[in-house]
């Protein structure tokens, strides 16, 4: 694993849902509050980008098809997915998320 710096806790202030992209990556990055969660951002039934999508307390709703996924875990709450997406680990240090990759 690497440790990537994506940005600033503020760029996740009026955003709370918000696309990057690491190492070739998309990755969804979630403000939960006071926590930061982080999971692939390619939808995977069909690579829709749940960025687009609704967050509904932990889970975010996929804009194409309605798979949900838990942001924190990655894993499917209801299909069609059947796939979970990748988690990540978010730190935050000084005002700036990390990443691990």
């Amino acid at each position: 694993m690497t440790v990537k710096r994506i940005g600033l806790v503020k760029d996740l202030e009026f955003e709370p849902v918000k696309k990057f992209e690491v190492d070739g990556k998309e990755i969804l990055v979630v403000n939960l509050g006071k926590t930061y969660t982080a999971i692939g951002n390619k939808c995977t039934h069909m690579g829709c980008r749940l960025s687009s999508g609704m967050m509904d307390g932990d889970t975010i709703r996929c804009p194409c098809h309605g798979s949900m996924f838990n942001v924190r875990t990655g894993q499917v709450v209801r299909g069609p997915a059947k796939r979970p997406e990748p988690a990540y680990t978010v730190t935050v240090e000084n005002g700036e998320l990390f990443i691990d990759i």
